[in-house]
């Protein structure tokens, strides 16, 4: 079992721009330079708490990470009907794609249990977009702050997704050393060792892992330590601050992610 790191410390990315796996992974600083009116902040504010932690203190973060607390969300959500009616056509070519009832499904799934308080922090804090206009030609994808952190893909009729996490809770003994990789861990984790495939980008703590089927999709979204490993990477990008994708966030994909989608 790999050491379990603790939350609240920053993930530290390398020169800006660089392409792994169809991921464009930028520079901290370079987001933090790209956000509106990030300079004219005042002093006080910018030293108040950031991101998830506005919401929820380090220690309420830690015992949801580990399981050890329900945490109470909003009882409203935000919303706006210029943005649904802007992404309404995506939405419905997203609902004519075969997959679309098994990803619905899995969306519920995902976020349930792998975004803390999603209500609260829907759109500001995390997006999920409909059909982005990406070369890899995605049906989904939930971002926080400037990070990808979900992405759903057809496969035929069925599903395959990319989920970008800590490589640190991957390996066997907590460190960044791709050699020490916990490959039983990983078969385990999905229906069939041949569902599951992964890259790593050397010297950051990021790990990209690829599954397909819905039932291995499943199957890794309720493994317990795979659970932690993608709660964890999310509380890293939701305590970054806002989210930078606001702008292409679907409300409607959001109703399944928030269990409010009509069948």
């Amino acid at each position: 079992m790999a050491n379990r790191t603790p939350i609240g410390k920053p993930l530290s990315l390398k020169p800006i721009g660089r392409l792994i796996d169809g991921v464009l992974f930028k520079d901290a600083l370079d987001d933090r330079a790209r956000v509106p009116h990030s300079r004219a902040m005042s002093k006080k504010a910018s030293q108040g708490p950031k991101g998830l932690r506005q919401f929820l203190d380090l220690e309420q973060q830690e015992a949801w990470l580990e399981g050890r607390a329900a945490l109470a969300d909003a009882a409203e959500r935000p919303d706006s009907i210029e943005q649904r009616i802007k992404y309404a056509p995506r939405f419905q070519r997203l609902l004519r794609r075969p997959p679309a009832p098994e990803l619905f499904g899995i969306l519920e799934l995902y976020g349930r249990t792998c975004v803390p308080i999603p209500r609260a922090t829907e759109r500001y804090y995390w997006s999920v977009s409909c059909l982005p206009s990406t070369s890899d030609k995605p049906l989904i994808r939930v971002n926080a702050s400037w990070m990808e952190l979900f992405t759903l893909y057809a496969d035929g009729d069925d599903l395959r997704a990319r989920f970008i996490l800590h490589l640190s809770d991957f390996t066997a003994d907590g460190s960044l050393a791709p050699e020490t990789i916990d490959e039983a861990f990983l078969e385990r984790s999905v229906r069939a060792p041949e569902d599951l495939s992964y890259t790593f980008p050397l010297g950051s703590d990021i790990f990209i892992v690829k599954i397909r089927g819905s039932a291995s999709i499943r199957d890794f979204l309720t493994d317990p330590r795979a659970l932690r490993a993608i709660r964890r990477f999310n509380l890293t990008h939701m305590n970054r601050g806002r989210n930078a994708y606001q702008a292409s966030h679907s409300y409607s994909v959001a109703d399944y992610m928030l269990g409010e989608g009509v069948s």
